[in-house]
C-alpha cells in the first residue's frame, strides 16, 4: 500500500514518504518517534584520565544510536559536553603539578583525537562546563526562589530527599550510592544527607568564579543541567551515558531541569550503556585498571574495538579480555570475505534496518546481513561504522 502524505509541490503532486521515516526507533523499551530535529544529550568526560575503554563503549553506542535514528530520515543534533571543573581533575591537577586547566586542555585533545580514530561523528554542541557558569547561577538562584533550593555558608543546594523514589530506588541504596559517587552524604552543611550542591563555596586556590553567595564554582548535576537546557531546551530526546551515572548525576540532573522549568520528562528516553569491566571490576582510575584505547590501537585495528563494543547488548555490562579482541578481528576477516561474494537484497537490506531500529540490535542485524552477504553486508557495515575507521578494498 502506498502512503501518502498531504504535502505536495507547487504541481498539486503529492509526495510519498520513505518506509523508513514512518518507522520509529525504539531505545530502551521508549519508542521515539521524531518530527524535526532529533536531540542527543550525551554525558561527556571528565579530562584527566581519557580515554579508555568504558569512555569509548559509551561514545560508540551513543554515536550508533545517532546513525539509526537519522536513518528515519530526520536530522540528528548530538550535544557531548566536557565537564572540566572537576575535583576530582582539580586533584589531578595538583598531583602533576600542573594548571587544571592545561590538564583539561591536554586530555580534551586525546580525547578528541581517539574519538576521530574510533570513527565517532563529531558532536554538533561540545559545551565545556566552564563556559556555563553563569548558567548554573541562574538555576541555582531561580531554584532559591522556588523554595526547592537552601543556601547555607556561600554553598546552594537542591533539595533532593525525594529524588531516588523516581530512579525506583530505596533511601538506603540511595545512600549507599551517593557515598560512592561523589554524593558527599556526609556533607554537615545540608539539611539532608541526599540534597545535592548547586553552587560550592571555593576555598584556598580553588578555581572561583562570582555569584550572589560569594566567590564558588558549579556543582556536578548543575553543570550538566545548565549545558543541556542551554543548547537544547526544556526536554531531550535521548540522553545517553554509562550505567554508573543513572545515579545519582542523572537523577539530579533531571530532577533540576525539571523544577527550573516547569516541563516534564526532561529526557523522553534514557540510555544507560553497560559498564565495562577489567579483572571483574569497573574501569577506574582507583583500581589502576583502566585500559586506554591509544594502548590498544598500538595492537588492533580501530575496526576491531569497535566492533568488539557493538557486539552485545548496549545496556549489558561486559568484561574486557586481550582474546575478545583477537575474535573480533577474526570476524573482521570473516565479513570481509563475505562482503566480496555476490548477492544483494532489498529485502534483506530493510530488514537489517529494521532489526537495528529494534533497540539498536547490533548483533541480530550483523546475522541477517551475514546471511545475504555482499551487499547487504556492505550496508550494514556502514550503517554500524566500520567503514569510517577500516576501508576495505
Amino acid at each position: 500500500m502506498t502512503l501518502l502524505t498531504g504535502r505536495g509541490d507547487s504541481s498539486g503532486t503529492v509526495a510519498a514518504l520513505d518506509e523508513d521515516t514512518l518507522r520509529t526507533v525504539e531505545i530502551g523499551g521508549t519508542r521515539l518517534p521524531l518530527m524535526g530535529t532529533g536531540r542527543i544529550y550525551v554525558c561527556g568526560i571528565t579530562p584527566y584520565d581519557t580515554t579508555h575503554l568504558g569512555h569509548a563503549a559509551t561514545f560508540v553506542w551513543a554515536d550508533m544510536a545517532a546513525r539509526i535514528l537519522r536513518l528515519t530520515g530526520h536530522p540528528v543534533e548530538v550535544c557531548r559536553n566536557i565537564t572540566d571543573v572537576d575535583d576530582h581533575l582539580l586533584l589531578q591537577a595538583q598531583v602533576e603539578g600542573v594548571p587544571w586547566r592545561s590538564l583539561a586542555t591536554q586530555q580534551s585533545y586525546r580525547f578528541e583525537r581517539d574519538m576521530d580514530l574510533l570513527g565517532i561523528s563529531h558532536p554538533a554542541f561540545e559545551p565545556r562546563s566552564h563556559d556555563h557558569v553563569d548558567g548554573v547561577v541562574i538555576l541555582a538562584a531561580e531554584l532559591l526562589t522556588r523554595g526547592l533550593a537552601y543556601e547555607r555558608n556561600g554553598s546552594v543546594y537542591f533539595r533532593g530527599a525525594a529524588v531516588h523514589e523516581t530512579a525506583g530506588l530505596t533511601r538506603d541504596e540511595a545512600m549507599s550510592l551517593a557515598s560512592e559517587r561523589g554524593g558527599h552524604p556526609d556533607d554537615p552543611n545540608k539539611d539532608d544527607p541526599l540534597d545535592v550542591a548547586l553552587w560550592m563555596r571555593s576555598i584556598g586556590d580553588e578555581p572561583a568564579w562570582p555569584s550572589p553567595w560569594g566567590p564558588g564554582r558549579p556543582g556536578w548535576h548543575a553543570e550538566c543541567t545548565a549545558m543541556a537546557l542551554t543548547t537544547f531546551g526544556a526536554t531531550v530526546d535521548l540522553h545517553a551515558g554509562g550505567a554508573d551515572l543513572a545515579f545519582p548525576h542523572h537523577a539530579y540532573e533531571a530532577a533540576q531541569a525539571e523544577a527550573f522549568t516547569g516541563v516534564h520528562p526532561f529526557a523522553r528516553s534514557w540510555m544507560h550503556i553497560g559498564t565495562v569491566m577489567a579483572e571483574n571490576t569497573k574501569m577506574a582510575k582507583s583500581t589502576g585498571n583502566l585500559v586506554f584505547v591509544h594502548d590498544l590501537l598500538e595492537r588492533w585495528s580501530a575496526a576491531a574495538i569497535r566492533l568488539l563494543i557493538l557486539s552485545r547488548p548496549w545496556n549489558e555490562s561486559w568484561e574486557f579480555s586481550e582474546s575478545e579482541l583477537d575474535r573480533a578481528e577474526g570476524e573482521l576477516e570473516t565479513l570481509r570475505s563475505l562482503e566480496s561474494k555476490p548477492g544483494a537484497s532489498d529485502t534483506a537490506a530493510r530488514e537489517v534496518r529494521h532489526v537495528l531500529f529494534e533497540n539498536l540490535d547490533v548483533p541480530g542485524a550483523l546475522a541477517v546481513a551475514r546471511d545475504a552477504g555482499g551487499e547487504v553486508l556492505r550496508h550494514f557495515d556502514r550503517l554500524i561504522g566500520l567503514t569510517t575507521v577500516e576501508r576495505w578494498s
